[in-house]
C-alpha cells in the first residue's frame, strides 16, 4: 500500500534519532532473508550519528544486543537470525549504484540533492524496489537554507501534491510545516503554532529557546530571520538571503507578478530597453528588458538565459538548478555556440519590430566580451552606425547608481518583474561588497553562484533611468489606423495591416503582426 514515505520536520526533533530506530525495527520487522537495509547520510559526518543512534538503540536493550551483531568500523549492523543487514553509509562513496536494498533511509534530502548525481541515484534506488514489493524508500530531512532546488524541489512538491490530494502515489507524506497563507505572513512567528510544528516540543526542543532564539534575529536582521524560519518552523525560502545579501532582495517577491512576460512588455509599453551580461562556456548569458508602462508609468521586467551545455559538465553545483530552471522555460540549454546569442537577438529584434527600441541608449551591455552579440545586432541593422544605440555600461562600483535605483524602485513598488524562478534564484545569489561610498555586485564575490540575469538588469536600468524618449509603436499605429474617419466608417483589417506594414518593411513584420495583431484586435482588456 506504502512504500515511500517523506518526513519534513525542523530540527532538533530527534530527526537522526528516530531515523536510525525506525531502520532498527525495519531489520525485526523484516521476513527476507539476507535482506540489505541502507541509511545513506549526505557527509561522514552525518553518516555517523545516524550509525550511533541504531547502535545505540540496540545496546539499550539486552535482547536486542543478543540479535544484532555490531561492526562499528564498517558501520554495518547483522540479524544473526536470517541475515538481513543495515549498513550506514555517506553518500560521497560510490557504493550505491547497483544497490538491491529493499529498504533504504535517506537523511537530510535537501543537503543530499546538491550532489551532482543524486537525480541518478534515486533512480537506482527506486528501481531497486521494482523487484521488492516489501520494500520502501524513507526520507527524512529539514527545510533548506536556501530556496529548494534540484532533487529535493521535485521530492518535495511530490509529497505536496499526494498530501492535498492531487495525485494518486503510494507515498505517506509527513510534512510538518505552515499552510502558505500563514507561513508567507509570518504566521510561523505566533507561538500557538510553535508544538505543532515542532513536535518533539518539551523534550529536545525548547519554546523559551525558539523565543530567545527569534528575539536574537529580529535584532540580526531578514539574513538571521531566514535561516530561523527555514531550519526550525519549516518555511520554505524564497530567496537565499544572506548576511551580505543585496538590499533589493528583501523587496523582490513582493514585486513580482507572474503574468507579465516578454509579450506584455511589448504590448504595454511605450518604451523598451535592454541589458545583456556573460556568456562564457561556462557561464549564462544573461538577458533582461525593462519596458514603461504607458498608462501607469510602471517599470515592467523580464529575463532570460541561456546556458551552453558544458556548463552542465562545469559546474556540477549549480547542474540541477539550472535543469530546473530549463523545466520551467527561464533557462535554454544550447548545444552549439551562437545558438544562444541567435536566440537573444531575436528578441530584441521583436522590440525593434515593435517600435519600441529606443533610437538612442537602447542596449546595455558589460563591455568585455560582448563582441559576437554586437557583431549579430549589426547583423539585423540595430547598431551605432547612427545614434548610439548599444551602450557599453561601466561595471564594478560605477554600477552603483543603477544597483541603488533598482532597490528604490523595488522598496516603492514602481518595478513589477514577472516572478521568474531565475530571477529570484539570482537575486538570492547576489552578494555585495562596500567600495568606499559605493557598493559593488560581482561574480567573483557570489562564487559560482549565477548572477548574470541580475546584472543585465542593472545595465537595462542604467538606460532606462536616463527616461529615453518613446517612438511610435505598432500599437500606436494600429489604435490610429482603427480612429473612424470622416465618414464615421472604420477601415478594414486588412487597410489597417496595409498601414502598419507600410511603415514596417523588415523580413520578421508578418510573424510578429500574427503574433500581436489578433490579439489586439480582439480588445484584450489585459493590453
Amino acid at each position: 500500500m506504502i512504500q515511500e514515505y517523506f518526513l519534513l520536520i525542523p530540527q532538533k526533533n530527534a530527526k537522526s534519532s528516530n531515523g536510525g530506530a525506525v531502520m532498527v525495527v525495519a531489520l525485526l520487522m523484516n521476513r527476507r532473508p539476507s535482506a540489505e537495509f541502507l541509511l545513506i547520510a549526505p557527509t561522514k559526518e552525518i553518516a555517523d550519528i545516524a550509525f550511533k543512534q541504531a547502535s545505540g538503540t540496540i545496546l539499550l536493550d539486552p535482547t536486542l544486543k543478543k540479535l544484532f551483531h555490531i561492526q562499528r568500523h564498517i558501520r554495518l549492523i547483522t540479524h544473526r537470525t536470517n541475515g538481513a543487514t543495515l549498513q550506514i553509509k555517506a553518500a560521497d562513496t560510490d557504493v550505491i549504484t547497483g544497490s538491491k536494498a529493499t529498504g533504504t533511509m535517506i537523511d537530510e534530502t535537501h543537503v543530499f540533492a546538491k550532489k551532482s548525481n543524486a537525480a541518478d541515484v534515486f533512480l537506482e534506488i527506486r528501481g531497486a524496489l521494482a523487484a521488492r514489493t516489501d520494500g520502501f524508500l524513507f526520507q527524512t530531512t529539514t527545510q533548506s537554507k536556501a530556496p529548494p532546488s534540484g532533487v529535493f524541489a521535485a521530492e518535495l512538491n511530490m509529497a505536496r501534491r499526494v498530501r492535498d490530494g492531487l495525485i494518486d502515489f503510494p507515498m505517506l507524506p509527513i510534512l510538518y510545516e505552515l499552510p502558505h497563507r500563514l507561513s508567507e505572513k509570518n504566521g510561523w512567528k505566533d507561538r500557538k503554532y510553535w508544538q505543532l510544528i515542532n513536535p518533539n516540543m518539551g523534550r529536545s526542543v525548547n519554546e523559551d529557546f525558539l523565543a530567545r532564539e527569534l528575539l536574537k534575529a529580529e535584532e540580526q536582521g531578514p539574513a538571521a530571520m531566514a535561516l530561523l524560519a527555514s531550519q526550525h518552523f519549516n518555511v520554505e525560502i524564497g530567496l537565499g538571503l544572506q548576511t551580505d545579501a543585496w538590499a533589493g532582495a528583501e523587496h523582490w517577491q513582493s514585486a513580482g507578478d507572474a503574468k507579465i512576460s516578454f509579450e506584455d512588455l511589448i504590448a504595454r509599453c511605450d518604451v523598451v530597453v535592454c541589458g545583456i551580461d556573460g556568456g562564457g562556456l561556462d557561464d549564462l548569458l544573461g538577458f533582461a528588458a525593462i519596458g514603461r508602462d504607458r498608462d501607469t508609468r510602471k517599470w515592467l521586467h523580464a529575463a532570460k538565459a541561456w546556458a551552453h551545455k558544458t556548463v552542465l559538465e562545469r559546474r556540477k553545483e549549480i547542474a540541477p538548478k539550472i535543469l530546473d530552471l530549463v523545466t520551467v522555460g527561464d533557462v535554454v540549454v544550447v548545444d552549439n555556440l551562437g545558438e544562444d546569442i541567435e536566440q537573444l537577438v531575436d528578441l530584441i529584434d521583436e522590440i525593434e519590430v515593435a517600435g519600441l527600441l529606443p533610437e538612442e541608449n537602447a542596449i546595455g551591455v558589460d563591455p568585455v566580451g560582448i563582441g559576437q552579440v554586437i557583431d549579430a545586432l549589426a547583423e539585423r541593422g540595430i547598431d551605432n552606425l547612427g545614434k548610439q544605440r548599444i551602450v557599453g555600461v561601466s561595471q564594478g562600483w560605477k554600477l552603483s547608481g543603477a544597483i541603488k535605483t533598482t532597490e528604490r524602485k523595488l522598496a516603492e513598488g514602481s518595478i513589477i518583474h514577472g516572478a521568474q524562478p531565475l530571477m529570484a534564484w539570482a537575486v538570492g545569489n547576489a552578494k555585495v561588497e562596500p567600495k568606499g561610498n559605493a557598493i559593488t555586485i560581482t561574480k567573483q564575490t557570489s562564487g559560482s553562484a549565477k548572477i548574470d540575469p541580475l546584472m543585465a538588469t542593472f545595465n537595462a536600468v542604467a538606460l532606462m533611468a536616463m527616461n529615453p524618449e518613446p517612438g511610435i509603436s505598432v500599437f500606436d499605429q494600429m489604435a490610429e489606423a482603427e480612429q473612424p474617419q470622416s465618414d464615421a466608417v472604420m477601415p478594414h483589417d486588412d487597410d489597417i495591416d496595409m498601414v502598419i506594414l507600410s511603415n514596417h518593411a523588415h523580413p520578421r513584420w508578418e510573424e510578429m503582426r500574427q503574433k500581436y495583431n489578433d490579439r489586439f484586435l480582439t480588445g484584450d482588456e489585459d493590453l
